[in-house]
């Protein structure tokens, strides 16, 4: 349950660039904010301190998850390896967004190309936690690109990351993770204190992840151009801790430096204008065309850190059989 074969790994990575979220099927992040909604009014009222009862809550919530998944994984192994392997497969799946994040940027890229800039900030709106009614197409654009950025490690690393060292229990656990964050982690009069601990979880959890992945984007990169590669590398280290969030930053600033753009900068978020840094100073503001090389990279990225997932844990099966 806790290791994972690196041929589950692939194909799950496979059926996420092909098959994106598909409506067929029930997404399990559905049924997390079902959960999320279920039980917030539950622990706030068993438990007054709001800051203790926001903690409980996201515990329990997590470990739940986890232990779920473990059981149903225990069931499919119990019925046959092979459907052991086609749950992992799935479970796992479910766990990354690379491709549905792809298609939602690129619809924006789509409505820009069509100089349709209301239709551009609708679809913007979808993906985005910023207010978008008054973005004109360059704030559009940066918008697009860091989404696509951070989400390459929300969305496909972190999980990656916890499927390769704890299985895909703990990877599904991440998922949790990163929907109590996205559900409860405001800093608002409802959630400033409610929400603390789970907005924290997610800060601890995303810390590795968001560091490798300047390395991992910088690899993807390298293949095209050295000096791209060494720019990403650059530029997500060097500027990446100035973003006000501790790990956004890093992939953000990786994009910066390999696209040539400047990303950041003040930002309308709940009626409240937030004070962001810009990163990639010495780039100018991104044109529309830098939508599609985003979701060209956060592709390649994703490709990049399966494949040195996967040799890594072909590697460790090696060893576990040897010894």
């Amino acid at each position: 349950m806790f290791e994972i074969q690196w041929t589950i790994l692939f194909a799950a990575f496979i059926l996420d660039f092909f098959l994106g979220d598909p409506v067929f099927l029930p997404h399990p992040v559905i049924y997390m904010g079902n959960a999320i909604s279920f039980f917030e009014p539950r622990f706030r009222k068993i438990i007054k301190n709001v800051f203790l009862a926001g903690l409980f809550f996201a515990i329990f919530l997590i470990f739940s998850t986890w232990a779920i998944s473990f059981v149903i994984l225990k069931l499919a192994f119990m019925i046959h390896p092979m459907v052991f392997a086609g749950v992992q497969v799935v479970l796992l799946f479910f766990c990354f967004s690379s491709k549905s994040l792809e298609k939602a940027a690129m619809a924006v890229y789509v409505a820009l190309k069509e100089n349709n800039i209301h239709e551009a900030r609708k679809k913007l709106a979808m993906i985005v936690g910023r207010q978008t009614e008054s973005l004109d197409e360059a704030a559009i654009t940066r918008a697009s690109v860091e989404t696509v950025a951070e989400n390459f490690v929300d969305g496909f690393l972190s999980p990656l990351f916890f499927a390769l060292i704890g299985g895909v229990p703990l990877a599904l656990a991440y998922k949790m993770v990163n929907t109590l964050d996205s559900m409860v982690g405001y800093k608002n009069d409802n959630y400033l204190f409610f929400g603390r601990a789970s907005a924290r979880i997610d800060d601890a959890a995303n810390f590795i992840p968001a560091r490798l992945s300047v390395m991992v984007i910088s690899i993807s990169v390298v293949c095209f151009s050295f000096i791209k590669a060494l720019s990403a590398f650059k530029t997500g280290f060097k500027e990446g801790r100035f973003h006000k969030s501790p790990n956004a930053g890093f992939p953000e600033a990786s994009f910066a430096g390999a696209l040539g753009v400047r990303l950041g900068g003040p930002n309308v978020y709940h009626g409240n204008l937030v004070e962001k840094p810009f990163i990639g100073k010495a780039f100018k503001d991104p044109g529309k065309e830098k939508i599609k090389q985003a979701c060209d990279l956060m592709m390649a990225s994703s490709f990049a850190a399966t494949l040195i997932s996967c040799f890594m844990a072909f590697v460790s099966q090696v060893i576990i059989n040897t010894f």
